[in-house]
C-alpha cells in the first residue's frame, strides 16, 4: 500500500496530518507536484516533481498507482480515475469518495464549470476549518487502519 497525494492543491495542515500517519504507520507516502515540495526526512515519505502543465502531477500518480493504494486530491475527476483502478481516494476535509458517490459529484463539478464559463460567479469552498482538519485525521486514521487489517 502507498499514499500518493496530489500535492499542488493540498494544504499545508492536511500534509503534516498524512506526515504524521505515514510515520506512525509506516507507510510509504509520495507527494507529486509540479513544484518542489518540502518534505520532512524521514524512509517513507518523499516527493516528486514534475514538470508544469495540465493534469501532469495527477497523470503521474495515475500511471504509479497500484490497486489498494489511497489518494488524497481535492481533484473529482482524478479520484474517479482512481477508483476505477482500484485504489482509494480521500480529499483533504476528509470526504471518502465512492464509486456510489463520485459521478454525482463529477456532474455537479460539470454543472459548476458550466456556470463559471457562463459568466456566473459562484465563489469557492470556504476555507479549510479545524473541524474539516479533524474529519480529515480521523477518516485517514479509520481508513487506513481498515486498508492495513484487509492486507493481511
Amino acid at each position: 500500500m502507498h499514499i500518493w497525494v496530489d500535492a499542488d492543491a493540498c494544504p499545508v495542515v492536511v500534509k503534516e496530518i498524512i506526515f504524521r500517519a505515514a510515520e506512525r504507520k509506516q507507510i510509504a507516502t509520495t507527494l507529486v507536484a509540479n513544484q518542489f515540495i518540502k518534505v520532512p526526512p524521514s524512509k517513507y515519505i518523499n516527493s516528486v516533481q514534475v514538470s508544469a502543465g495540465f493534469d501532469v502531477a495527477d497523470n503521474e500518480i495515475v500511471q504509479r498507482l497500484q490497486p489498494g493504494d489511497l489518494v488524497v486530491t481535492q481533484d473529482i475527476p482524478l479520484a474517479d480515475e482512481v477508483l476505477t483502478l482500484g485504489a482509494h481516494a480521500i480529499n483533504p476535509r476528509g470526504e471518502l469518495y465512492t464509486k456510489a458517490n463520485i459521478k454525482a459529484r463529477l456532474n455537479m463539478r460539470d454543472f459548476m464549470e458550466t456556470l463559471r464559463s457562463s459568466g456566473v460567479h459562484t465563489g469557492g469552498p470556504p476555507p479549510l476549518n479545524h473541524s474539516d482538519r479533524k474529519n480529515f485525521a480521523d477518516q485517514l486514521d479509520r481508513l487506513l487502519a481498515k486498508l492495513l487489517r484487509s492486507r493481511k
